[in-house]
């Protein structure tokens, strides 16, 4: 395959910026808003799939931790696939067939789960493109599968109403495979821009230092916008996800242009796209932060997304992945979008393109509640208490590995269509519910609820509950039985 030219590409790049409406600056591009579509769509679907389903060993850093001699990957790796200088990352290409990979049955899958929007990883650290490219021909279309993965499912996605997205994990490939260099392996200079492993440089010691040293080159930093414009332009993607070492100082007027243009791109066609980042890769406000496999404490005044995954252990498939219950799921969604956020929840297909049934029932059991409750989620918004009971949220990073164990004193709170919706997040054994929020007062009772409930209905429940309001709270009686979250919808004078 011919080499871009980089410079030519950077000069076209550079050309549709300059059409506007957005320009390459902070200043600009605060000029954004997040479309209506995704802050009430509230539920998206990722997927991880790609080289590391082959091993299915560990987790998707497989193709990194591979090459880490005193790692258990690396013993691994030898035991089953033989010495590294015989066998590397690139010997698991023809092994990744995808022969059961069907788009359709995916798609129906994830609208059976109540997704509204999914973001498949176009291209992940180990730099395997899982669509046909222009830049490289290390891609999905031309080896492995030889199918144009996003593209067959986008086609799908979009088919049946779900608005398609993708991610980019790209940036870290700058060091991801550099370990192999420091050992007898399939990796060894010279290596050049096209080179499957190119550049595999030196992982920096602290991944989060944000000025480590040595930084991507323009080179790289270039090759990675091209690589990011070929996306949009091949697949208009309504969501743009980034993972998060794009918060590097070196990388930051590239994210500018990679933002600008994606946004003018999706300004021609008369759309708005959203870009997910995490940290503070972007300057708040003109794109959507993203906390991951984590979330917030408290209610945001702004849209937020949280990803995580159903597996605990891995975001691709693993022979020992341990699976998430739906109902803890569902408990953190609600959490989430009462805190106006987003969830985008990760699956991790097998190596023939088939989904784990594990992940199937998950998936099929969040979508049987949403069809019942889906009201007080899609399009809902916040109440002026997102939360009550005993039961605190972890805020940061990584806090998915701690599961919460909820009562039914934990309540969530969502408006919609003139209802507010309480939410507990633990069914009760006797059907009893007691909602502090919104006990009875006066007027002149200061602060509290003040409204005038008509009425009190649990979604799902064939026979009315009784209800009452006190001074105390409101109390909730219902024949309703329920091990996933059970919604209240109050209805007001």
């Amino acid at each position: 395959m011919e080499q871009m030219d980089l410079q030519k590409e950077m000069e076209r790049i550079d050309s549709v910026i300059a059409q506007g409406p957005y320009s390459d600056t902070w200043e600009s591009l605060c000029a954004y808003q997040v479309p209506s579509w995704y802050k009430a769509a509230k539920f998206g679907i990722f997927i991880h799939w790609g080289l590391f389903s082959v091993p299915a060993y560990a987790n998707e850093w497989y193709t990194r931790n591979m090459y880490m001699q005193g790692t258990r990957e690396f013993e691994h790796h030898v035991k089953t696939y033989g010495p590294h200088k015989d066998f590397g990352l690139k010997d698991f290409i023809p092994m990744f067939k995808g022969e059961h990979f069907d788009p359709d049955a995916w798609t129906a899958l994830f609208k059976e789960a109540g997704a509204q929007y999914v973001v498949p990883v176009a291209e992940h650290h180990d730099g395997f493109q899982m669509y046909r490219s222009s830049i490289s021909h290390w891609n999905a279309a031309e080896m492995g599968p030889q199918r144009d993965v996003l593209g067959e499912l986008k086609k799908s996605f979009e088919e049946s109403g779900l608005t398609f997205g993708a991610s980019s994990h790209r940036i870290e490939h700058w060091w991801f495979l550099g370990h192999g260099k420091e050992f007898e392996s399939d990796i060894h200079e010279p290596l050049k821009r096209g080179d499957f492993y190119w550049p595999s440089m030196k992982e920096p010691e602290d991944q989060f230092d944000i000025f480590s040293q040595p930084a991507p080159s323009e080179e790289y930093m270039q090759d990675w916008l091209a690589r990011t414009c070929e996306i949009v332009d091949r697949f208009h993607p309504h969501v743009l996800y980034f993972d998060w070492w794009i918060q590097h100082s070196a990388l930051r007027p590239y994210l500018k242009k990679a933002a600008a243009y994606y946004y003018n791109c999706m300004a021609e066609q008369g759309e708005s796209g959203v870009i997910n980042y995490k940290h503070d890769a972007f300057l708040f406000g003109t794109a959507v932060p993203d906390v991951e496999r984590g979330q917030f404490a408290d209610v945001k005044p702004y849209t937020w997304q949280t990803d995580t995954s159903i597996g605990f252990d891995s975001w691709g498939y693993t022979t020992d992945n341990r699976y998430k219950k739906a109902q803890d799921i569902l408990c953190d969604l609600v959490d989430i979008v009462s805190k106006n956020g987003n969830m985008l929840l990760n699956i991790g297909p097998k190596s023939d393109g088939t989904i784990t049934m594990e992940e199937q029932d998950v998936l099929r059991s969040i979508g049987k509640w949403l069809k019942i409750n889906g009201e007080a989620i899609y399009g809902s918004s916040t109440y002026k208490v997102c939360a009550e009971g005993p039961t605190k949220v972890e805020e940061g990073f990584f806090t998915d590995q701690k599961v919460k164990v909820f009562t039914p004193e934990d309540f969530r709170f969502t408006v919609q269509g003139g209802h507010i919706y309480a939410i507990a997040l633990r069914g009760s054994d006797d059907g009893q519910y007691f909602v502090h929020t919104f006990a009875e007062k006066t007027p002149s009772g200061g602060e509290g609820f003040t409204g005038i409930i008509t009425k009190a209905e649990v979604l799902g429940e064939k026979t009315p509950a009784v209800w009452e309001q006190t001074k105390e709270g409101l109390k909730v009686t219902t024949d309703y039985r329920s091990g996933q979250p059970v919604v209240i919808r109050l209805t007001l004078a």
